[in-house]
């Protein structure tokens, strides 16, 4: 119903600006809630931010509010993740999801997600 394709990762330097892009296609998208979240090594999927396809509501998590954006657009098919100010520490893979929950609390509780990406490999060397 929902395919999902991040994009925009790399290798970079602390300090810089990152930008993923997740590609969004299939049927109903305007019932899903899609997020972004993040896995480093050794750790366990973290949840950084959601957005809502239809009206764009958003929630953060903890340690997705202050250097993490997200965004959407429809004419784009895409939901972004803006990073500000990359710290050695974002260096995870990061996926983005779709699901039909909501954009609250639930995305940080609840791991299961209808549909992932394949995700992309974010590096911040210090």
């Amino acid at each position: 119903q929902v395919h999902l394709a991040e994009s925009g990762g790399g290798l970079l330097q602390a300090g810089e600006s990152l930008r993923l892009s997740c590609a969004v296609s299939g049927d109903r998208l305007s019932d899903y809630t899609m997020g972004w979240l993040r896995q480093a090594p050794g750790k366990e999927r973290e949840f950084l931010a959601a957005i809502t396809w239809s009206g764009g509501t958003t929630y953060y998590a903890k340690s997705g509010k202050g250097r993490f954006t997200i965004s959407r657009s429809h004419a784009e098919n895409a939901v972004y993740l803006q990073i500000g100010f990359v710290k050695p520490e974002d260096t995870a893979v990061y996926y983005c999801a779709a699901d039909d929950l909501g954009p609250g609390l639930g995305w940080a509780l609840i791991s299961e997600k209808d549909y992932w990406g394949q995700g992309t490999q974010v590096t911040v060397s210090s």
